[in-house]
């Protein structure tokens, strides 16, 4: 017998819910997120298939615009429900350069409970998939869920999925980034909301929530949480209480933006955390030309109602704006949205979005910035060339961006990663405190530095840098986290290091260098197959890494750290 669409089955000994969006088994339950249940009864309708990564985003994302961790993050989702080991699968097996294939058994309930122990047909498991692809809400949430990764820094750092973890090692490096920030008023930017009718308008609220993080991150008297914080509670009914207490912040900033022809409604509202009461509110009915404008306005009186103090420098650098342009900020968006995608196709089609923005505006200095980070990226990641004249065209361009602007963080953190990954060490470093200096809260600018005393090699410093930075960002992306925990495979705390690395591979299984540095730390801890099995994968995804390529692009300035890190990775098997 056939099982009704949208009927329970059984994955194993897991009961599947579609319906619910639950397994089961016992008294163990597991909630998965709507596409990760869209991928698990898609591979159960066709069992023992391999299915490749093309057939998942045509048939679940619906051929949508997805970036290339999007399918991995999500089985990676699926198999920590499930229990199931990507070394020893149980459930799902990785097919190198194939894709994924079910192996598990499949049943239909009442049979089995009947001892018939019968497996359910594809076509029935292909009509419960087709019936949550029709649900509105799952699709709204994947596509909100890509386009909202369209901040506006010119860093490719990966947003995280998941709360800051909390227990140590991780907690007690945050512990080392003490200052005086915890005397000083702190506030976070909520998203505002998009109230028109059209999601295209996304990357207005996206754009001017921002914008305003930019700027209030440049006062030195104010304790500002980073966007890539401020994105978590995107599409989250909160209260400004719960995210105080949540950050420990003293003050909500919350608001709404709604796009009609050409005019826009801003509403704003400054919220005392602990009390819940409004400090100051203000709505704003502008021509959408204005939209700078009221950007300006909000900050200033955010600075108003908290009596922070500027120094003449703040005053000077928050009066400047990026650009004037509306039409080269929305191409500007727009390439930021792609660029965040971090593939070869994506990159080249950020560049080309940046560069529509640069035609618009010549002195569009976040613009240069952020073309240079897509030359810099594609040569550090080994796509096209890895000729010495991608990384000279891409020092034009971050020295032209910070010509252009040189009150904005972003432009010195795109000179200072370019300076870095040509090896001009004290030149990377001093753009790099540049960008701190020009905004103190500036979370990403302390990871880069952090990044820079690694591979100097003071790991040691750049873990206290990096704890700054999880203050500043608690919501922090995986980059800290491989930074943290290369820094501890650096100072020879192998077991802190695995620890962390595992964390940071987690979040995303793409990262190359996260991935390296694990398996050296592998080999340190005497996990011989591990290390191996994460080369073989790395080899997968990139047939030409090797020891020979990696020795001349990885910017370690010491070649005794240099020489130890290849020696483990050849251990590991990574070819010469």
């Amino acid at each position: 017998m056939q099982v009704p669409r949208q009927k329970d089955f059984f994955v194993e000994d897991w009961r599947v819910s579609p319906s619910m969006g639950v397994l089961a088994r016992g008294k163990e339950t597991a909630h998965l997120e709507p596409k990760a249940m869209e991928v698990l009864v898609y591979l159960a309708a066709h069992p023992n298939e391999v299915i490749t990564r093309e057939q998942l985003e045509r048939d679940v994302w619906q051929g949508a615009v997805v970036g290339y961790d999007a399918v991995t993050n999500t089985v990676i989702k699926l198999r920590k429900a499930l229990g199931d080991n990507a070394r020893r699968p149980r459930f799902i097996a990785t097919i190198p350069k194939k894709g994924y294939q079910l192996i598990a058994s499949i049943t239909d309930p009442e049979e089995d409970e009947a001892g018939t122990n019968t497996h359910i047909s594809s076509k029935t498991v292909t009509e419960a998939a087709q019936k949550l692809r029709t649900r509105p809400t799952y699709l709204v949430g994947a596509v909100i869920a890509i386009s909202v990764v369209a901040i506006i820094f010119g860093v490719a750092w990966i947003w995280p999925t998941t709360p800051p973890p909390t227990e140590s090692p991780i907690e007690s490096a945050s512990q080392l980034a003490a200052d005086n920030s915890s005397k000083l008023p702190s506030i976070i930017v909520l998203p505002f909301d998009n109230l028109s009718n059209d999601p295209k308008q996304e990357y207005l609220a996206d754009g001017l929530t921002e914008d305003i993080i930019t700027d209030l991150s440049r006062l030195s008297n104010l304790l500002v949480i980073a966007s890539n914080t401020s994105i978590q509670y995107k599409g989250r009914q909160v209260t400004p209480q719960e995210v105080g207490v949540d950050l420990n912040v003293d003050f909500v900033l919350k608001g709404s933006i709604r796009q009609l022809g050409d005019a826009i409604r801003v509403n704003a509202q400054l919220v005392n955390a602990k009390t819940g009461f409004n400090t100051w509110a203000q709505r704003y009915d502008r021509n959408l030309t204005e939209v700078f404008a009221v950007q300006d306005e909000v900050t200033n009186s955010i600075v108003n109602a908290l009596a922070v103090k500027m120094n003449s420098q703040e005053r000077s650098r928050l009066a400047k704006r990026e650009t004037d342009s509306l039409k080269a900020y929305d191409f500007f968006q727009e390439g930021q949205r792609r660029f965040q995608q971090r593939t070869p196709e994506s990159y080249a089609e950020a560049r080309e979005l940046y560069q529509k923005a640069i035609g618009i505006d010549p002195n569009y200095g976040r613009a240069y910035g952020a073309l240079a980070l897509t030359l810099m990226y594609e040569y550090q990641m080994g796509w096209g060339t890895v000729a010495v004249e991608t990384l000279d065209r891409a020092l034009v361009l971050a020295k032209q961006a910070v010509s252009l602007d040189d009150t904005t963080p972003q432009t010195y953190f795109s000179l200072g990663l370019v300076y870095l990954t040509r090896k001009e060490y004290e030149n990377a470093e001093k753009a790099t405190i540049q960008a701190v200096k020009i905004a103190p809260n500036y979370a990403d600018g302390y990871i880069l530095l952090a990044l820079i005393k690694r591979y100097l090699g003071q790991p040691e410093v750049a873990i206290e840098i990096n704890a700054k930075g999880m203050r500043l960002n608690p919501y922090y992306s995986m980059d800290y986290l491989y930074i943290l925990g290369s820094s501890y495979y650096m100072i020879g705390d192998y077991d802190t290091a695995v620890t962390v690395l595992e964390k940071a591979r987690d979040r995303n299984q793409n990262h190359m260098y996260a991935k390296l540095f694990l398996s050296a730390s592998y080999i340190r801890t005497g996990n011989i197959d591990e290390a191996e099995w994460i080369i073989a994968e790395i080899l997968t995804l990139n047939p030409t890494a090797s020891i020979s390529v990696l020795d001349k692009i990885i910017p370690i300035a010491k070649d005794e750290y240099k020489n130890v890190f290849l020696e483990d990775l050849r251990k590991a098997g990574l070819p010469e």
